[in-house]
């Protein structure tokens, strides 16, 4: 049996991540305003989807971006 596909929530989170933005605030108006979701929620949510193989499956670039990211994050630490 496969896997249930992603949520539209899920993928309007992912299709959210893949835009650039010119700083925090306007991301976080944004995530409020198109979303529904505190930025917050939004960045658990999508820190969640970063390990789920259906998000790399519906974002592959967008999830390998943010994974790069992540994983230059926390080899600063």
């Amino acid at each position: 049996m496969s896997e249930p596909e992603l949520s539209q929530r899920d993928r309007d989170i992912l299709d959210f991540a893949s835009r650039s933005w010119t700083g925090p605030g306007a991301r976080d108006r944004a995530v409020r305003e198109r979303l529904g979701i505190s930025p917050t929620a939004y960045l658990q949510f999508l820190n969640a989807l970063l390990d789920d193989p259906r998000a790399l499956a519906y974002a592959p670039t967008t999830i390998n971006r943010l994974r790069a990211a992540r994983d230059q994050r926390r080899g600063q630490r």
